[in-house]
């Protein structure tokens, strides 16, 4: 799989590439990407995406952010990316980002990990209805993963209506039966 939007970024890469090898980290291709890792451990990754390009920190969340340059992105808790446009704009960073490297590539070394915790996510009541229901789906979805629990719970709630929550239960019992999650394809 190759990095997406690896021709449109590619000044910027090379400027954060430039940076990047003047510390102690080996270049690994994860995702499709380059990856920086201390003693086996992942420190950060360059992206690319259609608006920017990204340095994202995998353990972002421990680091101090004076400059507030780092952004969460979604639900992740552990990881921050620092976006960039230019090559311009790197280079006016570059004191900024070598020393948020610095702080990075330290908790990386001394194990250092955000500690996360799944969101508690309350059931539906159109899904503890649909539980007492059909105890052979309840089963099926107690079967699940935690994270493929959770996938189906965000798209459930995420309906406003009840009919609609209803709705993408239905819709989902077929896959939930198979054992996959919500984002897998068969």
């Amino acid at each position: 799989m190759e990095m997406a939007y690896r021709e449109r970024w590619r000044a910027e890469i090379a400027a954060l590439q430039k940076i990047l090898s003047g510390f102690d980290l080996n270049v690994e291709r994860k995702w499709g990407k380059p990856c920086y890792t201390a003693d086996g451990t992942n420190v950060v990754i360059i992206q690319g995406f259609k608006e920017y390009c990204a340095l994202g920190f995998f353990q972002g969340a421990l680091l101090k952010d004076p400059k507030k340059l780092l952004v969460q992105l979604g639900r992740v808790q552990a990881g921050r990316v620092m976006k960039f446009t230019s090559v311009k704009e790197i280079a006016a960073k570059a004191a900024v980002i070598k020393a948020y490297l610095r702080e990075a590539v330290a908790a990386a070394k001394a194990g250092m990990k955000v500690e996360t915790k799944p969101p508690k996510i309350p059931l539906p009541g159109e899904l503890t209805a649909m539980f007492r229901k059909n105890p052979r789906f309840k089963r099926a979805f107690e079967a699940l993963t935690p994270g493929r629990q959770r996938g189906y719970l965000f798209h459930f709630t995420g309906a406003k209506q009840s009919a609609t929550r209803s709705a993408r239960i239905e819709k989902a019992m077929p896959a939930i039966f198979e054992g996959r999650g919500f984002l897998e394809r068969r």
